[in-house]
């Protein structure tokens, strides 16, 4: 770390508290400053240049420094800089972007809600979803599910959907009504002698059995990710969407697909929700909707989910629930032009073909003494390392991590498994040198025994 009195290093600790941060150790270890972007790569303020392999966090799709991501804002900041949807006030990029939306959704989708983040995005979910109950007077269908180790966002609503303990320990969450239910990683969850079917009709079996003790009226929703991102890049096992499916239609629970990070081309199809048939009454998209150039989300919702919220609306007078710099101007307008890149540059195809090579070159590993398996799907990985005996759960992982990034590969470990999501626009040569770099970290992880 850089310890002059008045380096961006020193003045980081001094002014800043940082998410999902040590901030006890930030103190001692200091920030990594990023000061440019180059399509896949960043570069720090020592002029060191890394491949993003994480893409940020799981989102620059169309790469960094976008000239025409950069002109889409520009030209909207001169046109209308901000403006609000409430009370009955719109503007064109809003339109147009719900518009397209509900024409390249994965399934017939009516209306569009925005927001700033998934995190708001999930959380407005749950609130529709009360709303609604409300509104079909099932005021006792308030219930929601979903999975041990799923991500769904950091607000008091949204991280009680999270399955992840950090997410939960000293904030007093989650709260009351929210359940979760097995998470379908048959590397870690499957039983001794389980075979994958059987398996995946386990973890069916199990929530329909937690829904029957609970009381199918009280259950509203089930909140998923086609693929489980920051709980490790779980990629569910074949059958196991069409189970679940067949369980919340019996009991007329709503599917809400949480595509923050699948959607938009990371599986190798547009959603991943086509990926794995699934046929969501909600969607949630961020990340990729504007390649993290401005904060926007979108909550998608069917005629199902919008018409007793419709009704309600008109009961009460009002929607009374909305954000500011909700569907805000600058933000649709990048968006509209990077789903117009994601489409002309063919990026979707990109992640299917480039990210098929991705998985072969990385389970390459697979038998390493030091790796426990390697699964994904399209552009999105993970690598399980295996702990030392006695370490710390996570040790491996960050060791691995720190290792990838003295390699010049910036990557990010959940627990210990190390994680691969790189900008669509990568090629098989830069997927090489990543792969060169695991190589390498590797071969330090071994020699630290």
């Amino acid at each position: 770390m850089d310890t002059r009195p008045n380096s961006d290093e020193a003045r980081d600790i001094r002014v800043n508290l940082h998410p999902y941060t040590n901030a006890r150790r930030h103190q001692q270890a200091g920030p990594l400053i990023l000061e440019r972007g180059e399509g896949v790569h960043v570069i720090d303020n020592h002029g060191r240049r890394y491949i993003e392999a994480m893409a940020g966090l799981w989102s620059v799709g169309v790469g960094f420094s976008e000239p025409r991501l950069v002109e889409a804002a520009a030209a909207q900041m001169r046109k209308l800089p901000y403006y609000h949807s409430f009370s009955h006030k719109s503007h064109g990029p809003l339109i147009d972007l719900a518009e397209h939306l509900v024409e390249i959704a994965p399934v017939p989708m009516s209306k569009v809600f925005f927001t700033n983040s998934g995190s708001e995005a999930n959380d407005t979910a749950m609130k529709l979803i009360w709303y609604r109950a409300n509104a079909m007077g099932e005021p006792e269908r308030k219930k929601i599910i979903a999975r041990k180790r799923g991500y769904h966002g950091v607000t008091i609503a949204s991280a009680s959907l999270t399955g992840l303990p950090y997410n939960h320990a000293s904030f007093d969450l989650p709260i009351a009504g929210v359940l979760h239910t097995g998470c379908p990683h048959y590397y870690k969850e499957a039983q001794p002698g389980e075979s994958e079917d059987d398996f995946t009709t386990r973890l069916a079996g199990e929530l329909e059995e937690l829904i029957l003790a609970e009381g199918p009226e009280t259950i509203a929703a089930f909140f998923g990710e086609p693929v489980m991102g920051a709980g490790g890049v779980v990629v569910p096992p074949d059958g196991y969407w069409a189970k679940i499916q067949t369980v919340l239609r019996r009991y007329g629970i709503l599917l809400v697909a949480d595509e923050v990070i699948c959607g938009l081309g990371r599986t190798g199809r547009l959603w991943g929700s086509q990926t794995y048939e699934i046929e969501p009454d909600m969607l949630v998209s961020s990340k990729q909707l504007s390649s993290s150039y401005q904060p926007i989300a979108a909550l998608l919702m069917n005629e199902r989910v919008f018409e007793p919220i419709a009704d309600e609306t008109n009961r009460l007078g009002t929607l009374g629930h909305g954000y500011t710099a909700g569907g805000h101007p600058v933000a649709a307008a990048v968006s509209l032009e990077n789903l117009r890149i994601i489409a002309e540059r063919g990026l979707v195809e990109n992640a299917a073909e480039t990210g098929a090579y991705m998985q072969r070159r990385l389970r390459e590993f697979t038998g390493h003494d030091r790796v426990g398996e390697v699964r994904g799907v399209g552009l999105i990985a993970a690598m399980e390392l295996l702990p030392q005996e006695g370490a710390a759960p996570g040790a491996a992982g960050a060791a691995m991590n720190a290792a990838l990034l003295e390699q010049g590969v910036i990557s990010r470990n959940m627990v210990d498994a190390v994680a691969f999501c790189p900008p669509m626009i990568i090629t098989e040569a830069q997927i090489d040198e990543i792969v060169g770099a695991v190589g390498r970290a590797l071969d330090t992880l071994a020699a630290a025994r």
